[in-house]
């Protein structure tokens, strides 16, 4: 968490974290337009908060894109603030993750933990419920083949989808439409695609969820920073979170 804290202590990096939530994926020319500074250090900024985890880049041609990754800040949450706040609070004051003008998010987290257990939490129904809203992941894990999100207090499916590819334990691509609310379910269906990467003791999970509709409704995508936050410390600690995510509809 300390190079979290360091990199928000510079009021440079946090505008530019302040541009990537009004729009989010920008490429570092446009980044360097909204400062009278090099683009030297409008690189530093940028590298320091990639380091720190608060940006994630993606490459799309030639271009290289920057995304506001809120995992961290939700890690901040869960440690610290939801000690002294509501424990249903659902992200911090001032530094939002509502990014509407995009058509793609992209989370990243670090876990200490192995590619195959990992693996296993995504896919496991009984495990994928302690962190997902109570929701376990029904069907067969094959290509082409459909699944639901289950929750039993929930009264009716969360979600449903089709399993696009599988490559146990680095990569699982699934498309997805939302059918816990009438507004999410009108959104139609996107696709979210987990990658693992071991990294020494760690793994490197990305999730990236696209297709959506521009300006598509955060319900779609607002809950995986503490999905994610929630999946880290429940392989880390064996402990379930009091948030939402790791609480709503277990008990059903």
């Amino acid at each position: 968490m300390d190079e979290v804290f360091k990199a928000l202590a510079d009021p440079t990096r946090r505008a530019l974290l302040d541009a990537l939530y009004e729009h989010d994926g920008q490429t570092l020319s446009a980044l360097e337009s909204r400062f009278e500074t090099s683009r030297f250090a409008v690189m530093k900024h940028l590298k320091q908060l990639e380091e720190a985890g608060l940006v994630v880049t993606r490459r799309q041609g030639r271009e290289k894109l920057h995304f506001l990754n809120p995992v961290p800040i939700r890690l901040v949450h869960d440690r610290w603030v939801s000690k002294y706040a509501e424990p249903w609070a659902a992200a911090l004051t001032g530094l939002k993750h509502d990014l509407e003008s995009t058509m793609e998010k992209v989370f990243e987290i670090y876990i200490r933990t192995t590619p195959e257990r990992l693996w296993e939490a995504i896919t496991d129904p009984a495990i994928r419920a302690k962190y997902n809203f109570g929701a376990g992941m029904i069907g067969e894990l094959a290509p082409g083949a459909t699944f639901t999100m289950a929750a039993p207090g929930a009264g009716r499916p969360l979600g449903e989808g089709v399993t696009l590819e599988v490559d146990p334990p680095h990569r699982l691509v699934q498309s997805m439409t939302a059918l816990w609310s009438d507004e999410a379910k009108a959104e139609g269906t996107s696709r979210v695609t987990w990658q693992i990467e071991p990294v020494g003791d760690s793994c490197r999970l990305t999730v990236t969820h696209d297709q959506l509709r521009e300006g598509a409704n955060e319900q779609l995508y607002g809950g995986w920073p503490m999905i994610l936050s929630g999946l880290k410390t429940w392989l880390e600690t064996g402990e379930l979170l009091t948030t939402p995510g790791s609480l709503m509809y277990g008990h059903g």
